[in-house]
Formats: C-alpha cells, structure tokens, sequence
C-alpha cells in the first residue's frame, strides 16, 4: 500500500494492501479501495464510494457516493480473469453509477476518456471504448463492447446495444433504445431508437464553421435519398467529398462494424 503524504484519508476508509494513492487525493468516510487500484493526483473519493479490481482513475476525478467502479463484469461468460478499467482524468461518476472491467474475451479492458459525465445510475459495460466529454444521463446504459465516440450525449433512460458504435458528437435523446451503429453528428430519438437528422446543437456550440455545417446537412440528405443503397451512397459521398466532417461521417459507415446501421428516415 501506498499513501502519498499529501493525500487524505478518513479513518473509516478501507485502503486495502497494494493500492496507489496519489499526492492529493481526498477518501471519505467508509470508502473501499481495493489492492489493485490506482488513483492519480487529486482524486476524491466521496462517503461510500468503492473503486475495486485492476483500476486506474485518472487526476481529478471525482467518485460520487454509493457508486461502484471496476467491479467485476456482468458476463455470465467471465471466469475470474485478471481485467482492467481505466478512466480519465476529471471525470464526474455521480451517486450509484457503475462502470465495469474487461473480459478476455472482449480484450480486457473498458478505458474511459477524459472529462465525462456520468450521472446517477448510469453504467458503462464491460469492454465499452469510451472517448472524451462523453454525458450519460441518468440511469443511461452502455452494453459490453460499445464504441463511443468524442463528446457524445446519451439521454436518461436510454440503452445501447452491445457492439454499439456511436460516432463523435451524436446525441441519443431521452428513453431511447439504440441497437445500430449512429453515424457521428446524429440525432437520435424515438422509443426503438430513430435516426433523425444532424446534432446541430451540438455543432454549433462547439464551433464548428457554418460551411461544414452546410455540408453535413447535404451529406445527410444525400445518404437519406440518393441512389443506390445506403452503403452504395456512402462511398461516393466519400469519394467525391472535401469537407474532413463529412469525410468523417462516411469513413465511419465505410468501416467494419458489428452491427448495421441506423439509416436516415
């Protein structure tokens, strides 16, 4: 066990053997930390919070009360392998949220980016690839094996589907299931998940130049009502694009994928 000097530790905390504290990091009462984990500088653990197994929690993150982080896998296919969990730095993982380790099966890690939210409930799956400034509302769900993308939004209530690929800047809204991939700078919504334009909102706030906004609005109406199939249409958006945003939206739906697609209606 190792504690730096400057960190501090309630007296009913549990540090188990083995851990890591970094300089400045604050336990509150009746935390657990287990043996395998390592927290980097200026994490703070609230009252009851538990980071186990073979975790890495980035600087500055904050663990909210009653929440759970690397236990391990709901997979009826996990034997007890040795899996991490690795998340960024100042992330906010609010009150009851849980985020699981790796299968060997799904390469052994879930990795979790920088500056995400995740609001109370919500859970990233085993094996999940998560980007930076990802928001899960509360009680959002992410299956085992998803792949999302920089600076998405998922709704409360709303689940995706294992093997899910969503794309840098789509917005899932509220009590939506998503079982295919989202295109990035989509707009989901709807009970079973339909695509339904563009996360201008989005685009906007980020800063995007009016001119590339322009050209995802083509690009979408060409892959919702050209010719040929949707895959068809992609490729000669892609080949015959200039905008790197659009060029991005097609090489998403040009690569491999688990799953098919979420089609513009």
């Amino acid at each position: 066990m190792a504690i730096d000097p400057t960190a501090e530790v309630h007296p009913s905390a549990v540090i188990e053997p083995g851990a890591e504290i970094g300089p400045g990091c604050r336990i509150g009462p009746f935390a657990l930390v287990g043996p395998e984990v390592r927290l980097g500088q200026g994490v703070t653990l609230k009252n009851h919070a538990v980071v186990t197994g073979w975790t890495e929690i980035g600087a500055g993150t904050v663990v909210f009360p009653f929440a759970v982080v690397g236990e391990v896998p709901q997979d009826l296919k996990y034997q007890g392998e040795r899996t991490r969990l690795i998340v960024g730095a100042r992330c906010r993982i609010r009150e009851g949220a849980t985020l699981n380790t790796g299968t060997a099966g799904g390469g052994g890690v879930t990795r979790v980016g920088d500056d995400c939210l995740f609001m109370t409930g919500a859970h990233v799956g085993h094996d999940a690839q998560l980007g930076s400034r990802v928001i899960l509302a509360n009680q959002a769900a992410i299956a085992g094996h998803c792949q999302i993308g920089d600076d998405v939004i998922v709704g409360g209530l709303s689940g995706v589907h294992q093997f899910v690929r969503v794309g840098r800047g789509a917005i899932i809204g509220a009590v939506t299931m998503v079982t295919n991939d989202v295109i990035p700078y989509g707009l989901v919504q709807a009970p079973r998940g339909e695509l339904d334009g563009l996360n201008l909102v989005g685009l906007k706030r980020r800063g995007v130049d009016r001119a590339e906004i322009t050209a995802l609005r083509a690009a979408y109406q060409m892959l919702a009502q050209g010719e040929g199939s949707f895959l068809d249409r992609a490729r000669r958006l892609h080949d015959e694009t200039d905008s790197p945003h659009v060029r991005e939206v097609t090489g998403f739906i040009l690569a491999a994928s688990d799953r098919s697609f979420l089609s513009p209606r």
